[in-house]
């Protein structure tokens, strides 16, 4: 037998038996310790750094920065284990609880299914029959005796049952002196039976509001009948470890063998610990969960059903399909109702997916006159222009450095991570926040933004992105070039400085270029002005912790009065949620992404042009950024 070793995980004092040759990242996920790692274990990242207290590992001869190799640490990903082992996990290289943005008071248009615009018509409910008892002259089947009375209470005429519940209604009539209580599924014109219980139940039907994003999966428990929102959860999507983007990920379905298995288990198990977390804090049972709507991008949603997304990434960029099949729950391994309804928004393109077109749907833009941009930045900048006559939308490929990815100190929105900065541009000191006022361990994407605005405002970066020489030992050269200090080590939760470097600032600069640059040409392509835009929607969870002035100043935004602006939070969820308690809702989110026009920026030059042009702070064009002092 191949030998085993033992790998004890510090500061958990965690102990894992592995065998010989396994990764470590292996065995720290084995351990319970999900690590960073942003390129999908090809080394390339230095995220999931950890350090080699005792014992031996096979390492290759992927290069870590001199410092944390002379420190004794090793890629996670790459060295393999082949002695007992004692190793440090530091906070940088961990993923740790993430804040999730769950609610927004401050959203403006979410349209509700108890409004005008749509009534409320759940995808799931509850009828409470009592059936007639047979005899040897009334001999119906049960399952004829039940779609009759069925019938008389809800005017459905030919209810499907499946299988399983067929197997159990002899027993369920008789067990409820045939009394019972029935849960129903309706969608594209069918009704199915997916549960029949003995008794007239007062339990409500439940449904699920799901948005799988790249870095986070959010889910909503609501009272189908009601309408009432009993809950939400969120958390970091467990796909993260194998690519922080979803090109990394697709490539993992190809490379590695079961690569899309693993990759599909993965987020139907952090969907999974959602929904199980939620029903213990709520004492309900998974069985009253009928239906889930989720909403998601395109390839997320290709990798929750199993559905292989190889061809998106390639040109000319073909999903499987843009609207995807409704499936039972246990066809996916969700732990709702087995017989129970899942359905999935449409996408438009392989990069403008279902969440667009459910953020869409939550906002008034489909119904109003006005010009309006809607945006959602993320390690895929969508941007949507239009109105009620017509919309047309883009995606633009920021990188993941707005999700702390590709930067040397660069995190998610977790516990330590920077998320304001100010530099005095008198002495450069800096003045930092951190989500929950931990120690620092990283700066995540609002931070950046402000960091990139404080650097230029201090003069401590020009408008190319270049370090200038102002005299104050935050400013360096490092191992990578010129870096200038964010937080000396004593001040830290990590053992090292938090710096930015000036390949960091030029990565910002792309990001940041390849967002504007797609609204520019979204605005040339219908011959607007900026100065039309009447309202600029910010959706998602980095945008409701952008500040909008900094983020103008940079070029990430356009220069027009900020109030137009409107954080409309997570969007994903709330069209989900529209859907799951309106059927006319979800229709129209399906008519919604066939009106939409998408635009491919790679064809023709004009999107290569705009991006080199805002390759500046904030822009080579200064005439389109007349508020922000140069």
């Amino acid at each position: 037998m191949e030998r085993q070793f033992k790998v004890t995980f510090l500061p958990d004092d965690v102990t894992v038996r592995v065998r010989g040759g396994t990764s470590l990242f292996k065995a720290a996920a084995d351990a319970g310790i999900e690590l960073n790692s942003a390129c999908g274990g090809k080394g390339t990242c230095g995220k999931c750094a950890v350090k080699v207290r005792s014992g031996k590992v096979k390492r290759d001869t992927t290069d870590l920065p001199l410092h944390l190799k002379k420190a004794g640490y090793v890629l996670a990903c790459r060295a393999r284990v082949q002695d007992d082992l004692v190793l440090e996990v530091p906070a940088r290289s961990r993923i740790l609880k993430q804040q999730v943005l769950l609610e927004d008071a401050s959203v403006l248009t979410a349209r509700d299914v108890h409004g005008k615009t749509f009534g409320q018509n759940p995808f799931g409910r509850r009828v409470r029959l009592s059936l007639g008892e047979p005899n040897l002259t009334e001999n119906a089947s049960d399952l004829t005796r039940l779609k009759a009375a069925l019938c008389q209470e809800t005017g459905c005429e030919d209810a499907e049952i499946s299988l399983a519940v067929l197997k159990k209604l002899p027993e369920t009539l008789r067990e409820g002196d045939w009394q019972v209580t029935v849960t129903l599924v309706e969608y594209g014109g069918r009704t199915k039976i997916i549960d029949v219980e003995p008794g007239l139940s007062k339990r409500p039907p439940l449904g699920l509001a799901v948005d799988i994003g790249t870095t986070t999966v959010v889910v909503y428990l609501v009272n189908l009948e009601t309408g009432e929102t009993l809950d939400k959860r969120g958390t970091h999507n467990r796909q993260a470890r194998y690519g922080e983007d979803v090109i990394n990920r697709i490539i993992y379905t190809v490379e590695q063998e079961r690569g899309l298995e693993v990759l599909q288990k993965a987020v139907t198990k952090t969907i999974n610990e959602l929904i199980q977390n939620i029903l213990l804090r709520n004492e309900v049972s998974s069985k009253d969960i009928c239906v889930a709507v989720c909403a998601g991008n395109t390839t997320m949603t290709h990798l929750f059903l199993g559905v292989p997304p190889k061809y998106i990434r390639l040109e000319p960029y073909i999903p499987a399909a843009w609207v995807m099949p409704w499936v039972k729950a246990a066809e996916v391994g969700l732990v709702i109702n087995p017989e129970g309804l899942v359905v999935n928004f449409p996408a438009v393109a392989s990069y403008v997916g279902g969440d667009i077109v459910s953020g869409l749907l939550s906002t008034d833009i489909p119904e109003s006159d006005a010009l309006s941009l809607f945006i959602d930045i993320g390690t895929n900048g969508e941007i949507v222009l239009g109105n009620r006559d017509w919309l047309m939308a883009c995606a633009c490929s920021a990188g993941p450095c707005f999700e702390g990815g590709g930067i040397t100190h660069g995190t998610r929105a977790m516990p330590g991570a920077i998320q304001k900065v100010a530099i005095d541009p008198k002495d450069y000191s800096v003045s930092i926040s951190t989500v929950d006022d931990k120690p620092p361990v990283g700066i995540c994407g609002s931070g950046l933004v402000d960091c990139l605005a404080s650097l230029h405002k201090a003069g401590i970066i020009d408008r190319a992105g270049q370090f200038q020489e102002p005299k104050t030992p935050r400013l360096r050269e490092g191992e990578d070039g010129p870096e200038f200090v964010l937080v000396w080590a004593d001040e830290a939760g990590l053992d090292e400085d938090i710096v930015i470097t000036e390949a960091d600032v030029k990565n910002l600069l792309r990001a940041k270029g390849a967002i504007y640059a797609g609204i520019r040409s979204l605005l040339r392509m219908v011959q607007l002005p900026v100065e039309a835009v009447e309202r600029i929607y910010i959706a998602g969870g980095f945008g409701n912790y952008l500040n909008v002035r900094d983020a103008v100043r940079i070029g990430l935004l356009p220069d027009v009065p900020l109030e137009r602006f409107r954080f409309v939070g997570n969007t994903s969820v709330k069209g989900a949620r529209m859907a799951l308690m309106s059927r006319e809702a979800f229709d129209a989110a399906v008519e919604l992404s066939r009106k939409i026009t998408y635009v491919e920026l790679s064809v023709g030059n004009d999107f290569m042009d705009e991006f080199v042009s805002a390759m500046f702070l904030p822009h080579t064009d200064l005439s389109l950024f007349p508020s922000v002092a140069i």
